[in-house]
């Protein structure tokens, strides 16, 4: 058996807004990623709150290898992982806080 070894290389940008579709990720957040991705293999956009309507368009119109994590996004994998209320993720993340320490 032959054993390949293959490099990925990425961009990540991130942004905590509060959720809201009048407070959005914009076409300025997601222009900074493009720039950035430009020599890499993809970017990764993560917001806490939605990203706009025109900058989403321009990604899949312009076929961008950008991986979009929204609010909901990241509401849906806490639950997921049994993590949908304040307590049970304070807890998580205070657990966190020790093992690192």
């Amino acid at each position: 058996m032959t054993s390949v070894s293959k490099s990925l290389t990425g961009s990540v940008e991130a942004k905590c807004r509060t959720p809201s579709t009048s407070n959005s990720s914009g076409v300025r957040e997601t222009s900074r990623l493009i720039a950035r991705i430009r020599h890499r293999q993809f970017g990764v956009f993560v917001t806490t709150s939605c990203i706009g309507s025109q900058a989403y368009q321009e990604l899949v119109e312009d076929s961008q290898p950008i991986i979009v994590m929204a609010g909901i996004d990241i509401v849906r994998v806490l639950k997921e992982h049994g993590l949908g209320t304040p307590s049970s993720l304070r807890s998580w993340l205070e657990g966190l806080e020790v093992r690192v320490l």
